[in-house]
Parts: structure tokens; sequence; C-alpha cells
């Protein structure tokens, strides 16, 4: 520890905090622009310049590491002069008239430095030049004549993201940002995960779909988790009028620590399908605006004469975008209260059923936590295509690659991660189970061969790399239980049995699909010998195999946010809750318990999925509780379950 004093008051803090980290734990206030609490100190702004006592210049506060009985002075007249003629030369070398910029009125951070400074305008004629605006990129576009060179962008985007599009040409103040070598943004590598957006200071990234429609001060952010994929990274939904306004990541918190991808950020403002806001029941051929009592009425009547049949009875599936709380319900009802045969999820286990009969069979949890890959020196993915799958949990993994960390990919097929593997091992013949025990095989210094398709050379790289590695990372997918089922989990876990420190991480599917493999919501659906359907999607979108199986349905019951070719078929049509709209628990795929909060008002006359299990549950005299954080442990996880 050392002993610091800043504007006369003594702080204690560890060795290697900075003098603006000192000062931020002191509530002392140092103005910056380009550093950021997620990057790497950088010291380009020169907006933080502090006094020390004993240097002969003003010093960076960001870069500045605090040492013992250092004295520093942040407010004197001499800091004060620096701090504006920094923001003197900023306002001068670009655009920043502040009128016409959507980020003006408390947004941008330029701005809100120079009325901190109690400035109203500066001294220096503009002397600028014009920058063509980019507007090429499907989500955001790119101003350069907003820009005021600090590179949390280019930083984010390499030091976050491990993705790297972003750089400068030119020098001083001529320079300007640029994708890859100067293509257009649309044309770029760039993969719309929008942290340079969320992380930019000033306009010089603006969002094309919350542009101008209300700042920070004018909007509620209700803090929330992302439901796009089983990662349920922390997330802010901003709102205003009940309207959804734009998603933003959490800096420092949850899972991903405000990394968000295009999923979680974009995607849920880009939704144009058309809600279902009145229920709906077949009559005449078509489907007819009803009552909910009629609705719901019509189910129970359709339900009631086939409970308890095992042949004949009612088949249930339900998505797993829904909370706990729902799909607790849902079990209930279907598999407890009627008896029912077939009650699933719409995933039907592909992405869980094999890892829940290997923890089923071993009676204890064998996966690790997703913090595990921040800090491995060797990353095997197997089955899983992290580029485009479960994306921030291969930003973990890239981001960390210029450092040092290996990259096994093992997959017949294209995978968006080859070009940056260390190893590439494409068994084109055989499954992933035999890739894996010939793995451990030549770990074991076994002698291999060309085999299933794969050369004897890869697996002998693979196998040193796995042997030196000091915090290796399996990543799985279901591609790779697709074929063995769990005899691939057991291959895996008894070659990571083999290598010190390994973890095993399973991306699951969609937000809770542990919870529904967890309630055993995770056979094969069957469609024969039932007399009615019912699909609880919310706002799920139905895939053409589910559309496939319930073609010829002699009764089939949705719960739906949107209407779809899923509805269009349905006899009994009931509008429920769509993302923003649910309070409730999901379970990430490394067993973490995480709460949604409501951050819109729904319709008028749209249920909660929870309230309409309610209904028909109590129209069919069934009995049930609020029993959840129970229901899950009634199986064994293969991630230990951890609650908030």
């Amino acid at each position: 520890m050392v002993n610091i004093t800043i504007d006369g008051k003594n702080i204690e803090v560890k060795e290697g905090t900075t003098v603006l980290q000192a000062a931020k734990q002191a509530g002392i206030d140092i103005p910056t622009l380009c550093d950021h609490q997620e990057l790497t100190p950088y010291g380009g702004c020169r907006l933080c310049l502090v006094e020390v006592e004993g240097a002969r210049t003003l010093q960076p506060s960001c870069t500045l590491p605090a040492s013992d009985k250092m004295v520093v002075k942040t407010a004197t007249d001499r800091v004060k002069e620096a701090r504006k003629f920094v923001l003197t030369l900023l306002f001068s070398e670009r655009n920043h008239f502040c009128p016409f910029c959507q980020e003006t009125g408390g947004d941008c951070e330029l701005q809100n430095a120079a009325y901190a400074e109690g400035m109203a305008n500066w001294p220096l004629s503009p002397n600028f030049s014009t920058f063509g605006v980019d507007a090429s990129g499907p989500y955001f576009i790119l101003d350069n004549n907003r820009c005021i060179l600090c590179r949390r962008c280019v930083r984010a985007c390499g030091e976050l993201v491990g993705n790297f599009t972003w750089g400068f040409e030119e020098r001083g103040a001529k320079s300007y940002l640029v994708a890859d070598y100067g293509v257009p943004l649309g044309e770029s590598s760039c993969v719309s995960c929008g942290t340079c957006l969320q992380i930019c200071p000033t306009g010089a990234l603006i969002d094309r779909q919350s542009a101008y429609r209300g700042k920070d001060a004018n909007i509620t952010k209700i803090p929330s988790v992302c439901i796009g994929c089983s990662v349920g990274c922390s997330i802010d939904v901003a709102v205003k009028d009940n309207q959804l306004v734009r998603v933003e990541g959490r800096w420092g918190e949850g899972v991903s620590g405000g990394v968000l991808c295009e999923t979680g950020r974009f995607l849920p403002l880009e939704d144009k399908r058309e809600r279902i806001l009145t229920p709906m029941v077949r009559k005449n051929g078509g489907l007819k605006a009803a009552t909910l009592e009629e609705a719901v009425d019509t189910i129970i009547k359709s339900f009631k004469p086939l409970a308890g049949k095992n042949d004949g009875g009612v088949a249930a599936l339900a998505s797993t975008r829904l909370p706990i709380e729902a799909l607790s319900l849902f079990d209930q009802v279907f598999s407890d209260g009627l008896k029912s045969s077939m009650v699933t999820s719409i995933e039907e286990g592909w992405p869980t059923s094999a890892t829940a009969a290997f923890a089923d069979e071993t009676k204890k949890p064998f996966e690790g936590t997703i913090e595990s890959l921040k800090s491995a020196d060797l990353v095997v993915v197997a089955g899983a295509d992290l580029a485009h799958n479960h994306q921030v949990l291969g930003f973990f993994v890239k981001r960390n690659l210029p450092k040092g960390t290996k990259l096994i990919v093992i997959d017949p097929s294209d995978n968006g991660f080859d070009p940056f593997a260390d190893v590439r091992i494409k068994a084109t013949k055989g499954g992933y189970a035999d890739v894996l025990k010939t793995l451990k095989a030549t770990v074991n210094k076994e002698h291999v061969v060309d085999t299933f398709g794969a050369k004897a050379e890869d697996f002998n790289t693979a196998a040193e790399l796995l042997l030196s590695a000091e915090n290796p990372v399996f990543v799985y997918a279901k591609d790779m239980t697709a074929k063995d089922g769990k005899t691939a989990v057991a291959a895996l876990v008894d070659l990571a049995k083999v290598i010190k420190n390994a973890v095993i991480i399973n991306t699951k599917g969609k937000a809770n699909s542990l919870t529904a493999s967890l309630l055993k919501l995770d056979k094969p659906f069957e469609t024969e010998k039932h007399g009615a359907f019912f699909v609880a999607i919310g706002d799920d979108e139905p895939s053409e195999r589910l559309l496939k199986n319930l073609e010829g349905a002699p009764f089939l019951a949705v719960a739906a946010s949107y209407h779809s070719k899923l509805t269009a078929r349905a006899d009994v049509v009931i509008p429920v809750e769509m993302w923003a709209e649910i309070s409730g628990h999901y379970i990430n795929l490394d067993g973490r318990v995480q709460k949604t909060e409501k951050a819109l008002n729904r319709p008028a006359g749209v249920l909660s999925t929870v309230e309409l299990l309610s209904a028909i549950a109590k129209g069919l005299d069934l009995k049930t509780k609020d029993g959840w954080k129970e229901s899950i442990k009634s199986r064994v996880s293969s991630a230990a379950i951890v609650e908030a």
C-alpha cells in the first residue's frame, strides 16, 4: 500500500494504482476524455493533467502511478489553464458546433468538460478540414467531424472485443478514423457489436435507431439482463414514453463487464414483427378476435377430456426465452397436472440433453465459469462457432490472442474461428468422440497416425499446446454432441482430466436453456398420438422444424407475442408479453441465476405467460405452487448453480 495526498486529502491505495484512480476512490473529480474504466490507460487527451509536488511539468494522472508520500494538486490555476487550453485546441480542430450535434445537451463528454471549466466559447478560430460521413454500416454512422482522436473506439475494439477493425490514417489534427484499411464501414470486418458506439465520448459514432430520440436526462435506464442467448450479459434498457430507445452494456458489471454483441444491442430494436394485441379463436375456418375468457375457456374445454392420457393426450412445448417462473409453472401444468407424456422445450434439448445425461450419471457439476475464459492461455473450441453464436464468449477469446493465448479449433466444417487458430483439427470422418479420444491418446504420448481425415501432425501440435498450458479452457456446443451425445461429453471430460487446471464450458442454447434442462424439458418432440398441442412461444420465432412437426395438429393453442406462421395455423392464440415486458429469473450457461426487470408496460389485454398458465391451471382445477427455486434443484446441474 502507498499513501498519497490529493488536494490535501490523505489516501491509502494499492501499489500500482494511478493518481486518477486514487482520486476517484477519494471522490475527487479529475476530468478526462480518453480514459475509460474498461480500457488500459492511454494518456492521449491530456485533460487529466495534475500538478505533482517536485515535478517540473504537469503530469497526466491517468497513466501516473501513485507513489508513497506523493503530493498532488488537481485544481491550481496552472492546471485549470492547461485544461482550458487542451479543450480550446480540441474544439478548434474539428466541427464541434454543438447545436448541430445529436449529443449536445448533456450526452457529450467534450461539451460537459468545457462547461465544467466555465467555457462558453473558445479563443481560437476554427481551423478544421471537412470529413465525409460514413453511413454504410447497418446500425451506426461514423462522423469524423465530431471525433476528438481519443482512440477509445480503437482501443475498445481491440482490448474488449478482439476485432481490431478500427484504426487511424494521417497524423496530428489531420488524423481520421478508418475501418480496416480505409474501406467503408459496411464492407469492413466490423461485427456490429456496438462497443465502440457506446464508448465514444462525442457524436463521432451515432446510433441510427436512438439518435435524437432522447437524452440521458430524459430517458429511464432499467438495469436488466440480456436474453439474446445463454451468456446473460448485464444491460441497461433505455426507455422513453414506454418505447425502447436503446440497449447498452453495463460497464464493469455482470458476465461481460459491459460488452454486448449485435444480438443483445441492436437486434431488439430491429424487430419489426407485428404484435398480437387481442386473443383469437378459430371459427368457420378462420381466426377471429375473441375475449380473453372465451379463448382461455376454449383451451380448457379442449384439454380437460385429454388429462392423464398417454395416447391422445396433450403435448406441450415452451420457449427457452421464457423466465424460470413461466417454465416451472408450464412444467407443473402439463407434466404434473395433466400428466402429459410429451412436455419439452422448443429446443428439444439439443444444446443440453447430452450434457445433462452425463451430469445425471456423475451426480455432480463438471463445468466451469465464463470468467475462466478471461484468463485462459489456451482455448479449445469443439463444435462451437463463437464468431457467430454466443459472440461475447468469442470476444473474450479473441481479445487475448495478441497476449499469447493459443487456440485449437476442432470442427469438420468451416468455423468462424479457423482464421485465428493455431491448430485446426478437421476430422471429416468419425465423430467428435473419436477425435477427443485420439487427442487424449496423443497427450498420453501414444503414437498416432493420420486418422478420421485429420492429420497426425495436428494432433501432435494440439497435444503439445495442451500439455504446456497453465489455464486451458474447453468450449463446446451442440454440434459436438449432435452425433455422439453423452459419449462425446464423456470423451471431453476424460481428456480434460489429463490436462492440468482444465475448465469445460458448454454454450447451451437460448437464455433459459439450462433451466429447461433442470426441469427435464429436454426430450425430443414426438407429434404422434396427441389430441391437442400447446406452444408457449412468447417472443421466440418458430423454426421450420417446429412448423413441420405441428402440421395437421388436431387442436393447437399458442401463447405468443407476435404474429407468425405458427399463430396463423393455431386454433387459439393468446397474446403474451415480450422480453422487455418481463420481470423474471434466468440461469445463464455457467449456472448464474439472474433477474430481468420489466422495462416496458405491456399493452392492455396482453398477459404474462405466468398469468395465462395460472388461468389454465385454475380452469382445469390443477394445484400449482410458486416453488421454482425448489424445482430447479430436482436435477443435478452440469454447472454449479449460483444465486445472485
